[in-house]
């Protein structure tokens, strides 16, 4: 809500005599918070896919989304991209429960401690930074996330079982900051340590690929640069026909007519990293995430997203 709220109060100065009207939708991802999310198709089944059938039907004229939560190894026909917001923080963060310090957690590596996250990604991470703690399935919106943390509430699991209470939480930053709830933050992550997920930190926002009337007023909110990146991540996804179960990591940014982009695929277990740097023109952001895909599976990709669907 926040994320979208943001987009209706930027379309209000865009196009001050616009008449708008939020529709809450909670797809299976959200209803369903026990589940990985491969139950669900991903995150596209698990997120987007009810989302993008109520644009195809009528029922929508736009809808916002996270971007990485967008596939990026699939078409979604008669469905365009229309709008990216510009990119909030990149990077992932390090929540601790009350009890816990950060300094008592960097002497201890970890040990001991049960950190919840639900992407395969900052898990794979977390097991090559710190290896001696316990990374624990964990989902929920940032808000409940946190509140189950304090009040030490056991995570339920897909088999019928339970883990837990987590001593801490991988979250994104920016999702903090977006509710408030950045003072909870311990420990920021830089890209140079902890790649982030591709399109993290960028709200986007679909509607129908026909629809021309609304792609000129989403146009009036996007920002350039935010685009130029996030085309060039998600040819890396294209290329390397990534799944959320694979932790493939990336982030370009744009400095005047160049472009860079760092992109990575991991082991489940954070003991192998492929990371690739490529730079090229910023006006040819997908030919630049081409050749960092290309590049990446040269040096062995494939066998790791391989390993990682199974």
């Amino acid at each position: 809500m926040a994320q979208t709220n943001e987009i209706v109060a930027q379309l209000r100065v865009a196009a001050p005599d616009i008449v708008s009207e939020i529709v809450k939708f909670k797809p299976r991802g959200d209803q369903d918070q026990t589940s990985k999310l491969d139950r669900h198709g991903g995150k596209g089944g698990a997120f987007v896919a009810e989302i993008r059938s109520a644009i195809r039907e009528g029922m929508l004229d736009a809808a916002m989304h996270s971007l990485k939560d967008v596939p990026g190894d699939e078409e979604a026909p008669g469905l365009v991209l229309a709008a990216y917001l510009k990119r909030e923080a990149i990077e992932d963060a390090l929540v601790l429960r009350s009890d816990h310090t950060l300094d008592a957690f960097e002497q201890g590596h970890g040990a001991g401690l049960k950190i919840g996250t639900n992407s395969v990604r900052r898990a794979a991470f977390l097991k090559r930074l710190y290896p001696a703690c316990e990374i624990i399935h964990y989902r929920g919106a940032a808000d409940t996330r946190l509140r189950k943390l304090e009040d030490r509430v056991m995570q339920k699991l897909p088999n019928g079982g339970e883990v837990g209470p987590a001593d801490g939480l991988i979250m994104a930053k920016s999702g903090l900051e977006r509710v408030g709830l950045a003072h909870h933050i311990a420990k920021v992550f830089s890209p140079d340590v902890m790649l982030p997920a591709i399109g993290q930190g960028i709200v986007t926002v679909e509607c129908a690929q026909s629809d021309w009337q609304m792609r000129q007023l989403l146009r009036k909110i996007d920002d350039a640069e935010t685009r130029i990146c996030a085309l060039a991540e998600r040819e890396v996804l294209w290329v390397l026909n990534g799944h959320c179960n694979t932790p493939i990591a990336g982030c370009a940014e744009a400095n005047g007519e160049t472009l860079s982009l760092r992109a990575a695929v991991l082991s489940l277990d954070g003991e192998t990293v492929i990371e690739i740097a490529v730079e090229g023109e910023a006006d040819r952001p997908r030919e630049l995430g081409r050749k960092a895909g290309l590049a990446l599976l040269e040096n062995g990709a494939a066998k790791l997203i391989n390993e990682a669907v199974g």
